[in-house]
């Protein structure tokens, strides 16, 4: 059980508006702001499944934490995708240059 902020009556857990009074009480839950937030982007980035699930769970909801979290695990992965490339041009390299001798 909650309590009004502005006269002290008791009220609902999820009340926006006192009944008593009329005074707001707070941001209801489904109404807080959407930030985004680099926290998880990063996440996104580490944990490329994590951030693809909260990318699909957020989407409608929250967009701007989707599309970090989104945005993390796409650079996640192109990154990963870049790097083995050049990894294996460098040992392919490097092993043609071991048989030309």
């Amino acid at each position: 059980m909650a309590y009004c902020r502005q006269c002290g009556k008791p009220i609902s857990d999820v009340a926006v508006i006192c009944p008593s009074c009329g005074a707001q009480q707070g941001v209801p839950p489904t109404q807080r702001p959407d930030c985004g937030g680099f926290l998880w982007g990063l996440l996104g980035f580490f944990v490329p499944i994590a951030g693809l699930i909260l990318y699909l769970l957020w989407r409608d909801e929250r967009p701007r934490t989707a599309k970090a979290a989104g945005i993390g695990a796409l650079v996640s992965v192109i990154s990963q995708v870049v790097l083995t490339f050049l990894v294996m041009s460098l040992y392919m390299g490097l092993a043609m240059y071991m048989i030309s001798y």
